[in-house]
């Protein structure tokens, strides 16, 4: 299953408090029980102005309603190609 890369643009996201990112985390995950199992949340990171959210889902259409229904920013979707890490440099 394909795997994005979703850049939100939240101004001074790097600033939300605990509370505000269990929050929006209730939320997200609230849309993703009603979409299905075929969309998961892998991982977000936030930084100062921006959450860069890791998902797998069968198409972008799905990651742009779960936006849409979430009320959340997709600002970019990019499918991810292939994956490197430290021991690619190995082979």
């Amino acid at each position: 299953m394909p795997k994005y890369v979703i850049e939100r643009e939240i101004p001074n996201a790097g600033k939300l408090s605990s509370q505000e990112l269990h929050s929006i985390s209730q939320k997200s995950c609230g849309v993703l029980q009603n979409l299905g199992p075929q969309i998961q949340w892998v991982q977000s990171y936030v930084t100062d102005d921006k959450i860069y959210c890791v998902y797998i889902a069968p198409n972008e259409k799905m990651v742009r309603e779960h936006a849409k229904q979430g009320g959340f920013p997709a600002n970019k979707v990019s499918e991810v190609k292939t994956m490197i890490d430290p021991t690619t440099a190995e082979g």
